[in-house]
């Protein structure tokens, strides 16, 4: 009878579960939210999910944490129709915690050289091709989780939005660089 007791507990355990490579690689190291811009394939708001392009052509899906933050649009999911650009924030897993969106109705680009990213006061501060400084805040989730691969004196592009005539960057990656070939 003992037997019997620990195979059904042991069964229960087993059938419910999902096994880690159905949830996806664990990323060694990473605790807080990925960021990464995406286009949107389509968006299932009774299920919840998102479902994304990023510009290699790659589709990702992912699930519309509760509390989801939708900057630039009026709902959480109502605004995103396809080939609409955003910024997706999410957690290991695939959860998407917030989704900026990129153009007129949500975050402006800029580019330039990062000389100094200060996460401790949330500061960005960006040297233009003309020559011009600027230093803008980071949002909390910025200043924790993006650009951690942003090196000094590292060509980025931005992604702020203006809110109260500051500018403030929910986003910032590192801007490809094209190679000019020799005539």
């Amino acid at each position: 009878m003992r037997v019997f007791r620990h195979l059904a507990v042991f069964c229960t355990l087993a059938l419910g579960t999902t096994p880690a490579s159905a949830q996806g690689p664990a990323i060694h190291g990473v605790t807080g939210t990925i960021a990464t811009e995406a286009t949107i394939r389509s968006e299932h708001k009774a299920a919840n999910k998102i479902v994304v392009a990023t510009e290699d052509g790659v589709e990702h899906v992912y699930d519309a944490a509760k509390g989801l933050v939708v900057h630039g649009g009026n709902g959480p999911l109502s605004d995103l129709k396809p080939g609409t650009t955003v910024v997706i924030h999410y957690a290991p897993g695939n959860v998407a915690q917030e989704i900026d969106r990129v153009g007129p109705d949500g975050l402006s680009t800029t580019e330039g050289i990062a000389t100094k990213i200060d996460r401790a006061n949330k500061e960005i501060t960006i040297r233009y091709d003309s020559g011009r400084i600027e230093k803008l805040k980071l949002t909390d989730r910025a200043a924790a989780d993006v650009g951690k691969n942003v090196g000094p004196d590292a060509r980025i592009i931005v992604y702020y939005s203006d809110d109260a005539g500051a500018k403030v960057t929910h986003y910032f990656k590192t801007a490809k660089v094209e190679k000019v070939g020799r005539s």
